[in-house]
């Protein structure tokens, strides 16, 4: 493959075209789940663009499970089969940066599950942990101060007292594009930050009080304006 054929302006399109290229790779040598891949060197020659680019594709599929990585020793195919590892493969090639909406939507069907699992297996430490976060949100609030940072905080506290460590990993990946978008879009405004402050009291209540129910209800009432928000905004994009 030579890069020079194709008019690239994108990195993450030139890593398109390194993933399909290991993928052709794996598939004409027959490479096992185990076997180990070219190194990020031998990858770069022969595919003729720099060694990072190599390795920053190889990180992605590393990150998605389809390669790990042994210190000293290289990168080696995972345990999931050739046919599964084409067919995600494409999907990971067919991933798109995901829009304002997208991760709202993901992000309220995570919480809506994380404060269930949160009000039924919180300890008390960590509940300590969801009232500290929810007082740095309320000072930065009060002070005039965006806390948008803080807010995220405090639900990712949420999340690490479900006990759930998948839907913690979820949060987690999603956050960065949360706390991005909410900054670009001005969701958290004064008006809304204040709210924001008796909602979070209320969700803590239902947390300490472990009525999954009824913390179920407040994080649905948290999320109405934010998914109302998004929706009018893809409305006025259309």
């Amino acid at each position: 493959m030579r890069v020079d054929k194709f008019i690239i302006n994108e990195k993450a399109s030139i890593q398109k075209l390194i993933i399909a290229d290991i993928k052709q790779l794996i598939n004409n040598k027959n490479l096992e789940p185990g076997d180990k891949l070219p190194s990020e060197r031998v990858l770069a020659d022969k595919f003729r663009v720099p060694r990072n680019i190599v390795r920053e594709a190889i990180q992605k599929l590393e990150f998605y499970g389809l390669v790990y990585s042994v210190p000293q020793s290289g990168t080696f195919v995972a345990n999931i089969g050739v046919t599964a590892m084409n067919g995600m493969i494409d999907d990971i090639m067919d991933l798109e940066t995901p829009d304002f909406k997208s991760l709202v939507e993901t992000r309220i069907l995570l919480e809506l599950k994380t404060v269930c699992l949160a009000a039924k297996n919180r300890s008390q430490e960590e509940l300590k942990n969801i009232k500290a976060a929810m007082e740095a949100y309320q000072e930065k609030v009060l002070n005039g101060e965006s806390a948008v940072q803080e807010d995220l905080l405090f639900h990712l506290a949420i999340a690490r007292a479900s006990g759930n460590t998948t839907l913690r990993t979820l949060m987690l990946f999603i956050t960065p594009g949360i706390i991005t978008n909410f900054e670009k879009h001005h969701f958290c405004g004064k008006d809304q930050a204040i709210k924001d402050i008796s909602q979070h009291e209320a969700i803590y209540k239902t947390i300490k009080e472990q009525d999954a129910v009824a913390a179920n209800a407040m994080m649905k009432t948290h999320f109405l304006e934010l998914y109302k928000y998004c929706n009018q905004n893809e409305n006025n994009q259309n």
